[in-house]
């Protein structure tokens, strides 16, 4: 955190560095597959085009042709090949199968083994954006009690304990934030 803000400046950047962590785990659960085919399951995968690692959605036009099922129609046919590679590693357990000029992709539904594994990583996921959420508690803390304790800067013991209290309630939002988004991606994953 930048040590020349004022009060108001260190909740702000508190705030936006919690939204952060909110964000980064949003798109984490985006590509976390449930049953349903979802363009995002494939958004993110890292495709080897050309000596760069490029992700799957600048190459390929991503659309849900039924259910449980995903289209992919790459913009230069002759990525084809690295792209069916790309999703085959990607972990996902996927199978593309190439039909013409698109990447047809069945998307299964999980396994009861699988959809635990699933809900376990969500949760891993959702205490890590936590833990985030609270570090940058303790940074905003350590920050009003720096501007407390330097008499040049005039923030007053009430005033560094009115910003501290913004700081908790900033953090209690942000965290139950994210208890909503890992609670809402468990039930999508339970769901046959």
């Amino acid at each position: 955190m930048d040590e020349t803000l004022d009060l108001d400046g260190v909740e702000l950047q508190c705030l936006e560095r919690m939204e952060k962590s909110a964000e980064h785990l949003r798109k984490e659960l985006r590509g976390l597959r449930t049953g349903r085919a979802s363009t995002a399951l494939l958004e993110f995968i890292k495709v080897d085009y050309y000596g760069s690692s490029t992700d799957l959605r600048e190459l390929a036009a991503i659309s849900v042709a039924e259910a449980t099922q995903l289209l992919v129609k790459p913009f230069d046919p002759g990525s084809k090949s690295e792209i069916v590679k790309a999703i085959e590693k990607s972990g996902l357990g996927l199978n593309p199968q190439v039909e013409g000029g698109v990447i047809r992709i069945n998307v299964p539904p999980p396994s009861a083994d699988r959809r635990r594994q699933l809900a376990t990583q969500v949760k891993k996921l959702a205490e890590d954006a936590k833990i985030a959420i609270r570090n940058e508690r303790r940074d905003a803390n350590k920050l009003i009690e720096k501007l407390a304790a330097d008499k040049s800067a005039g923030v007053s013991e009430d005033e560094a304990k009115r910003a501290k209290t913004r700081i908790d309630d900033l953090t209690k939002s942000s965290t139950d934030s994210v208890d909503e988004m890992s609670s809402k991606k468990i039930a999508e994953i339970e769901e046959v």
